[in-house]
């Protein structure tokens, strides 16, 4: 990292740190410092393991003098050990005297946020991100403040794209003054040339907007939001933007979330690359939960009505994954209207999709829309593409379908549930793939629940007994739990004169050759 192993520095460091530990209780841990400079990766590492333990028995004095300088001065190692001397100098604050002198640890944590591994420099901001908490206001300005200054305006991105963690720990608890020069610093990182920078920058800079009063979040981050988030030449620092979005709607009053926001969310539904488009998919219930429903019904159904349509695969699916809370998720007095005149229409196109990760993202949500529509709606419309996506050539899709058939049962009466859809139940419980089989298993005491026990053992029993010999060894056990369940539900009577008499005589029949049916 800084200095080799063999260096002069290295060797006095580590002869200051063991020469007084002549105890021979302290000799394990004398063992562990010199083990610190083993050739074996894996040796230097369980060492690094053990820093905690070294500390406890310098004492924090010798810690804060010995140890500290020594891993900030001599340690040039692998990127797993150094990942590791990272993660435990977050446990180091009563290790060196309490937050009194948790400055003494930043140091060595700078130089791994400099790194060039990019696990290592996480690793060192999530640690200084654990620290700040520790320090007083007066240390925040002396000892952390010059740190960022220095990482902001370092030689190497790697410094800069470290930087960008670190000004929301601190800027509460920062002075006026202070936090006006942590807006500059952060805005020139928003702007550096380097995209990596921008990208990380792009990654805070909703978590820092949370940390700002009004005035200074219109004045001095919202004007940054549009470069990151429209103009940008990399997909990857916009597609970041959207992200920033939703902190922002979350935050802004409503007049500057219609005026700045909306416009951006328009923009990013709309952006050449798919996987701007994919991120604001992935986000836009999260977006719709930032916003008054009044805005989300005038402005983002239209928004994932052009997600829906993507023309990416990827885009679509995504979207479509999000149909159930976004429909929910509408104002009350909209939900119907929206469902039926511009998200239903859409739906009907989808379930004929020939991209299958679409039409598996979709069947898992479908049914949820059965209670937002009622009865008379779901039998009329929501039923036949239930059906038709039953039948659909693809087991994850059915499987989805009937994972998700309780949304649907709860609406419907029992006439409705024995003609229309029990007869591709029946089907699908002798389909070809195992898991559709055993997700009709699963699904059978539900079902018996509302088909009563006449009506069950007409058309299911059956088909319960038959599962106990599947080929499949899963589909058996389940079987087994299945009726279980069903004679909780039943009661004995009904396993004593349907069940025992039915596998009694298929035994019997089996012993001796006959075909009993």
């Amino acid at each position: 990292m800084l200095i080799h192993l063999n260096s002069d520095l290295f060797i006095r460091r580590f002869r200051k740190m063991t020469a007084d530990l002549t105890d021979e209780s302290l000799f394990p841990i004398a063992i562990l410092i010199d083990e610190l400079r083993n050739e074996e990766m894996q040796t230097r590492l369980a060492s690094i393991r053990k820093l905690t333990t070294i500390a406890l028995a310098l004492g924090p004095e010798r810690t804060r003098t010995e140890l500290v300088p020594f891993l900030t001065d001599t340690i040039y190692d692998e990127d797993e050990v150094l990942r590791e001397m990272a993660k435990q100098l977050a446990d180091f604050v009563p290790l060196v005297g309490g937050p009194e002198y948790v400055h003494c640890l930043l140091p060595p944590l700078e130089g791994l946020a400099s790194a060039e591994e990019t696990v290592v420099r996480d690793k060192a901001v999530e640690t200084l991100r654990t620290l700040a908490p520790s320090f007083s206001p007066k240390d925040l300005e002396t000892h952390f403040l010059p740190l960022i200054k220095r990482l902001a305006t370092g030689d190497w991105f790697t410094s800069r794209t470290s930087a960008c963690g670190l000004f929301s720990v601190i800027y509460r608890q920062s002075s006026t003054a202070v936090r006006a020069e942590l807006r500059r610093a952060f805005k020139q990182l928003c702007t550096d040339d380097t995209p990596m920078v921008r990208r990380a920058a792009a990654n805070r800079l909703g978590e820092l907007a949370r940390c700002l009063d009004l005035d200074a979040l219109r004045s001095d981050l919202l004007p940054l939001l549009p470069p990151l988030s429209q103009q940008d030449d990399q997909d990857s620092v916009r597609l970041l933007g959207v992200n920033a979005s939703v902190d922002f709607a979350e935050v802004l009053p409503t007049e500057d979330v219609l005026t700045h926001i909306i416009p951006l969310i328009r923009g990013a539904a709309e952006d050449k690359s798919w996987r701007v488009r994919y991120q604001l998919a992935d986000h836009i219930t999260d977006l719709q939960a930032a916003v008054k429903p009044q805005l989300a019904g005038q402005h983002l159904v239209d928004v994932y009505q052009i997600l829906l349509k993507d023309p990416e695969g990827e885009v679509r699916a995504a979207a479509a994954g999000k149909l159930k809370k976004f429909a929910s998720s509408l104002a009350p007095d909209i939900r119907e209207s929206v469902i039926m005149k511009t998200l239903l229409p859409i739906i009907r196109e989808m379930v004929g999709e020939t991209n299958l990760q679409v039409k598996t993202a979709l069947a898992g949500v479908m049914m949820a829309l059965a209670p937002l529509l009622g009865k008379e709606n779901t039998l009329e419309h929501l039923l036949p593409l239930l059906l038709i996506q039953l039948k659909d050539e693809n087991p994850d899709v059915r499987l989805n379908i009937i994972s998700n058939l309780e949304c649907v049962n709860q609406i419907m009466g029992i006439t409705q549930l024995s003609q229309s859809l029990l007869p591709a139940i029946v089907e699908l419980a002798s389909d070809t793939k195992w898991r559709v089989r055993l997700a009709i298993i699963e699904y059978m005491p539900l079902l018996a629940s509302q088909l009563g026990l006449q009506c069950f053992n007409e058309r299911l029993t059956n088909l319960c007994l038959g599962w106990l010999v599947d080929d499949v060894y899963a589909v058996r056990e389940a079987a087994v739990t299945n009726l279980r369940k069903l004679m909780d539900q039943f009661g004995v009577d009904w396993a004593s004169s349907q069940i025992i008499p039915r596998e009694y005589l298929s035994a019997l029949s089996a012993s001796r050759g006959l075909d009993c049916k």
